[in-house]
């Protein structure tokens, strides 16, 4: 009777214990960690804003759970470091790199915190990644460049508005602007254009350099230069003025003013960037083997009422997406 009893006990005691620790599994199974994740921006415009959009929908979607601490360097390289020092120090789970220079400075800062980028032209050139492929070490990301989009642009000035010199304005000091305008410089070898370059160092001196610009272009083709675009009203107040046809290199330039472009949507390279960093903290990847992304659908958007003022004739062959 006694072994019986005793026998009884302890298989109640053993179900309780069971029954417990089932009760502590289902609870954290059910709970989900919350991330904190670290923004850096060099500046605040339109295609950068678009570009964190889409990062954050992306964790949204996928359920992920985050407090973002997002800093703006205001164009101040400066103000860019101290930012990759102060999230790093804040032991944040992942950073997101929004520029090149944003994610040149958190690169430098640290090489264990997980560092996706976008806004990126020249991913291997600011030495970010070994390769486009294989990215190596802690960071990776998407880039806003499109193979065709610069030579798209540059067939369109030279065949549809007959342009012969290209003005650019941009800042030198700036490794994903100068990367472009090289790039522009190769592809107009053997096409009878040449580009005329205007220097910058902040947003302040840009309606200058446009201004110098005057007489020396017949066109103006502005890429994705974090300090120029931050103040394109006054390109483009200047170019209007002088009947000069801006191209630009994002849709959200367009709809500041610029004639047209030929590219992709930020919001979705950002949205693609935050799929990877979904990836990264789910443990599913690491960011040395994840290939940096490219920009898909790239297609033209003109602004009318640019075309307008420029006494500039849409025509259907170009099926141009058209905004006001």
């Amino acid at each position: 009777m006694k072994n019986s009893w005793k026998k009884m006990m302890a298989v109640i005691f053993s179900t309780t214990l069971i029954l417990a620790a089932c009760g502590d599994g289902g609870e954290k199974a059910g709970s989900s960690k919350k991330y904190k994740i670290g923004v850096t921006q060099i500046v605040e415009h339109p295609s950068l804003n678009a570009a964190y959009d889409g990062f954050k929908k992306a964790l949204e979607d996928a359920g992920i759970d985050a407090e973002y601490d997002s800093q703006i360097a205001q164009g101040d390289n400066s103000a860019n470091t101290t930012i990759a020092t102060n999230l790093v120090s804040a032991k944040v789970d992942l950073i997101f790199a929004n520029s090149t220079p944003s994610a040149q400075a958190a690169a430098s800062a640290t090489s264990d915190i997980p560092i996706v980028f976008t806004s990126v032209t020249d991913a291997v050139g600011a030495e970010l990644v070994k390769s486009m492929e294989s990215p190596g070490g802690n960071v990776t990301g998407t880039i806003d460049a499109h193979p065709d989009a610069i030579s798209d642009t540059m067939k369109f000035l030279k065949e549809q508005l007959g342009a012969k010199k290209v003005g650019m304005v941009f800042n030198s000091g700036e490794q994903n602007s100068r990367a472009q305008v090289d790039a522009v410089k190769e592809m107009l070898k053997g096409m009878d254009m040449t580009v005329v370059e205007a220097s910058v160092a902040t947003s302040a001196d840009v309606k200058q350099a446009a201004e110098s610009l005057i007489g020396k272009v017949d066109s103006m083709y502005i890429i994705t230069d974090n300090t120029v675009v931050s103040a394109l009203e006054s390109v483009i107040s200047v170019a209007n003025d002088n009947k000069i046809p801006v191209m630009v290199a994002e849709f959200d330039s367009v709809k500041r003013g610029g004639l047209a472009a030929y590219g992709f949507e930020y919001y979705d390279i950002g949205y693609e960037a935050g799929q990877m960093a979904v990836k990264i903290l789910k443990g599913e990847s690491k960011p040395a083997d994840l290939p940096v992304q490219v920009p898909q659908n790239l297609k033209l958007v003109m602004n009318k009422k640019a075309a307008s003022i420029l006494g500039i004739d849409i025509k259907d062959e170009w099926k141009a997406e058209l905004v006001e």
